[in-house]
């Protein structure tokens, strides 16, 4: 069977995801690595794989080709439904999207990569006040997360039971990614002890960005 194409960064915590996907569906796909600070997704190359600009992009053999991270998983679980990363009731799902989309539409969009440096660029702001801008909205939702946690008796080793969901993969890619600037964790137990448990997961580690060809 052909590979699948993934157009990712290795830093890029929603390449990270898609990374963790499909390495938990045990799909092997072939890496295309793109610089984000080179610039290298806004060449007329890419924009003609990706319109956005923007990664992470999948290309399967059969023509077909998605953006956006969360989509890109929903569509790796319709496909490849062993092993599960949604819930099989509609409630539950429901639950545990809304997890996921407390940090990919929440935190995610008002902390990538285009905004600090539209951030820098247009409003002069240095390093040390980005670290704030990202911690704000870390912590915006961060803290009613580690309430939800502490609360829903259907937490288990991860967010929702006992095996990883795109709950688990978003909060885990957003954990990585708040590192690079020295996010506070102290307030969030639960959420660490969900990134601890990850971390024991080989398919996490085989995504984090520092095991990726194109890792500096």
């Amino acid at each position: 069977m052909e590979k699948p194409l993934l157009y990712n960064y290795f830093r890029s915590s929603t390449s990270i995801r898609v990374r963790i996907g499909l390495n938990i569906k045990e799909i092997d796909y072939d890496y295309f690595a793109l610089h984000l600070r080179k610039e290298e997704h806004r060449s007329e190359k890419y924009l003609k794989v990706n319109p956005y600009g923007l990664v992470p992009t999948i290309e399967f053999p059969s023509g077909i080709k998605l953006y956006q991270s969360l989509a890109i998983l929903e569509y790796l679980d319709e496909i490849y439904p062993s092993p599960p990363i949604l819930p099989t009731t509609s409630i539950k799902r429901a639950k545990v999207r809304a997890m996921a989309h407390a940090i990919a539409l929440e935190i995610h969009p008002i902390n990538n990569l285009q905004v600090l440096n539209y951030l820098r660029t247009n409003f002069s702001v240095n390093d040390e006040k980005i670290k704030k801008w990202f911690s704000n909205w870390v912590h915006k939702v961060f803290l009613p997360f580690e309430n939800i946690l502490s609360k829903d008796e259907e937490v288990g080793l991860y967010c929702f039971g006992d095996t990883p969901t795109i709950a688990d993969i978003c909060l885990f890619s957003q954990v990585v990614n708040n590192a690079r600037f020295e996010i506070d964790m102290s307030n969030y137990p639960l959420i660490k002890g969900i990134y601890e448990k990850c971390m024991e997961n080989e398919y996490f580690v085989k995504a984090l960005p520092k095991n990726q060809p194109d890792a500096e």
